[in-house]
Formats: structure tokens, sequence, C-alpha cells
């Protein structure tokens, strides 16, 4: 497919739309959707935002990311461009991340990630791409990457937010998951090249 024409697994199209659904503070102590049902909740028993599939159809939307596709990229570890498995050496798993060395000391190890691996072939055109990575960004081989949690709106009493919440912690119980994060352990950074040479 033609660099052109490449549009991210992960990324929403514009007939791809958040369903809305009435959420209710349900009795046991969580929210849920008034008419919910079973595949709603994860096996976490975490609840997922609802939205339509239509893939292809419309035009990419670069700024929203698929709720399905992104879980099931993060959770099968494929690349967020071509849905293929992502590339992994005996140094670990491929990512492409925005070049925040200066957060902290050992920056990613630790991070919380919400976008998903690559592979070899779709990391040179995933920086040409996307506008936050060509600001700067590094590859990194991470050889741990646990499923810690997920990204969406928490709800608390008179208002909602944005938050990363693990899986054990209470609060996921009042999370609404837009996204599914894993956290980065075993990190080599390596330099933002995309040649062959510097990320196998």
């Amino acid at each position: 497919m033609a660099e052109a024409s490449l549009v991210p697994y992960i990324t929403a199209w514009s007939e791809e739309r958040l369903v809305r659904s009435e959420v209710v503070a349900h009795p046991a102590g969580e929210i849920a959707y008034r008419d919910e049902v079973p595949h709603d909740r994860d096996a976490d028993g975490i609840l997922w935002a609802r939205m339509t599939l239509a893939r292809g159809r419309g035009w990419p939307d670069y700024g929203r990311v698929h709720v399905g596709r992104q879980r099931r990229a993060m959770r099968l570890l494929l690349c967020q461009i071509c849905g293929g498995p992502a590339d992994r050496t005996e140094e670990g798993v491929l990512w492409l991340l925005r070049d925040d060395r200066g957060d902290w000391p050992g920056w990613p190890e630790g991070m919380a990630a919400t976008h998903p691996p690559v592979c070899l072939p779709c990391a040179g055109p995933a920086v040409r791409m996307c506008p936050h990575l060509r600001a700067g960004c590094v590859t990194v081989r991470v050889r741990e990457c646990q499923e810690l949690g997920v990204h969406g709106r928490l709800y608390r009493p008179g208002r909602a937010g944005e938050a990363v919440v693990g899986v054990d912690e209470p609060r996921a119980r009042w999370v609404m998951a837009g996204q599914l994060a894993r956290v980065l352990r075993g990190c080599a950074v390596r330099a933002p090249d995309m040649t062959k040479a510097q990320v196998a």
C-alpha cells in the first residue's frame, strides 16, 4: 500500500462514532450502562466505551483512536499502523514513542503506554505521517509490557475526568475505558533514525 493511502489500523474513520449511552451508578458500587449487555465489560469487569465499526467508510479521522482496534492491538501486541504482529527480537517488542527523555531519569522505564507497538516496515511511515512523532521520537525495545489497566473517563460525584487506572484499583469500577494501557519495563532506547540498522 502506498504511504499516502496508508491509514493506521487504530485510527477511527468518520463513519465510526461513539455510541451515546446512559451511564448510571449501579448499587454494586460502579458505573453501568442502563441497557448494559455482557460484552460491554472486559474480563476484569471494566466498562468499555461503545463505538461503531465502519473501518474504511468515510474518511480517516487521525485525531481519534478506535476503541476496539486500539484495545485489540494492545492486547495482542499488534502494529498500530498495519494491524499485523509488532516487531519482536530477543531485545523486546518495538515501540515508537515521542522523545520525552527529559521527563524523568530512566524514561520511558515504567511508562504507562496507550499507543500500541509497531512493526519494522511501518516505523518509518509512522514518523512521517504522525505530527505527534514528527516533533521528535525514539524507537524503544521493550522486554516486558504487562497490561496495566485502562485510560478512560473516570466518573466521580459531580464531575468526570480522564485518567489511567489500574485494573486492581477500586476506582477502576468507576471508569469508562477507551484505551488499554501497558506498562513498559526493560526498555532500551534507540536512535530516532528508522533504518533497520538502528532498530533491529
